[in-house]
């Protein structure tokens, strides 16, 4: 089968010939029949999260079971959508009500088949799903309604349910409470939507990038910023003069935290989505944090449990409560996926989604 490959820390993504073992106990073939192109895929390729190489990219995606191994229960032709990080439902965080920081999900990739030349083979985050097959554990799948858009399905397993987790679970935004959002790629346009949702108002959208204007706007925000050094005036204009309620950034870098907590009332909340660097250092003085109350958290996966939450947004979906369309730039053949990617690394668009051919 062919799959999007990266042979090494900022080689050029190819789409090579490759092949995966059968499935073994528990585990499934799922035909994908469309997958999303992350800003953790660039994360990948260029080793920020310092994966194996020759690596699979691609975890974001849903497809259809097409053989089962001994033991999986998943009939052949379910329709599912693919979860990264699969909870093993036994380690302490897991006992203790947090599946996102499952202590089995901390490997940035995973030994899985060979290359044509037999050279062993790494997948992203246990899936390598931009591909036009994958072999993955049971759990890491989870089933949805069919009839689904493909190319609005396959984001609900990383960018929707990240961004949406992060609005719902990790923040709790109530109506009528403000939001500011920054960096409008997937997540970023994720989390207006669920801000949307909810009825927070004012949603404030900012990113350097005028072009997302009209994105941001779709997706439900109400006032659209660009990143300089007046944002924090810009935010606090339109919030009697305040600041938000809660600030979302969805970058991943010093700077954009800092901005964030800029923008955010005393006593309000700063939640972190970005995944960034470990050489990226933040810096608040003492007396900031003390003075203007404010929390700092992070959201990993939108603090979600994907096998409940998964299936409530497909049905959303399904029902036409859900409009994602906003999220999807376009869609683009495997071949066509390196640029997809240059395309991301230059800011242009929200998600490109890899679709494959019935």
């Amino acid at each position: 089968m062919r799959a999007l490959v990266v042979r090494g820390r900022g080689a050029t993504p190819a789409v090579e010939e490759v092949r995966l073992p059968a499935p073994g106990p528990g585990e499934l073939r799922v035909r994908i029949r469309a997958a999303g192109i992350c800003h953790s895929d660039l994360a990948m390729v260029d080793g920020t999260l310092a994966p194996a190489y020759p690596l699979v990219l691609g975890h974001e995606a849903t497809g259809v079971v097409t053989e089962a191994g001994p033991g999986a229960r998943l009939a052949v032709g379910t329709p599912v959508v693919l979860n990264w990080a699969p909870a093993c439902r036994d380690c302490w965080h897991c006992r203790h009500g947090e599946p996102w920081l499952c202590a089995a999900n901390t490997a940035a990739s995973v030994p899985r088949g060979e290359t044509a030349a037999g050279e062993p083979l790494q997948v992203t985050l246990g899936l390598g799903a931009l591909a036009e097959e994958v072999v993955v554990p049971e759990r890491a799948a989870v089933p949805v309604p069919p009839g689904l858009p493909p190319a609005e399905a396959a984001l609900l397993g990383c960018a929707v349910l990240t961004g949406a987790g992060a609005v719902r679970n990790t923040a709790r935004v109530a109506a009528g409470e403000s939001v500011a959002v920054i960096g409008l790629g997937g997540v970023g346009l994720a989390v207006l939507t669920a801000a949307r949702r909810a009825g927070a108002a004012p949603i404030l959208a900012v990113d350097v990038v005028e072009a997302k204007r009209e994105l941001a706007l779709a997706a439900g925000a109400t006032d659209f910023l660009r990143s300089d050094d007046t944002l924090g005036k810009e935010v606090r204009a339109r919030t009697g003069g305040r600041g938000v309620d809660h600030a979302f950034e969805c970058v991943g870098r010093a700077a954009t935290i800092r901005a964030a907590w800029r923008a955010t009332r005393r006593g309000g909340a700063v939640t972190v989505v970005g995944m960034g660097g470990k050489d990226d250092l933040l810096s608040l003085s003492a007396l900031d944090v003390f003075h203007s109350a404010r929390t700092l958290r992070s959201s990993v996966y939108g603090s979600t449990d994907p096998d409940r939450e998964v299936p409530e947004l497909a049905a959303a979906l399904a029902a036409g409560d859900l409009d994602l369309a906003p999220l999807v730039s376009g869609t683009v053949s495997l071949a066509e996926a390196p640029e997809a990617l240059a395309r991301l690394a230059r800011g242009e668009g929200a998600r490109w989604v890899v679709t494959f051919p019935d």
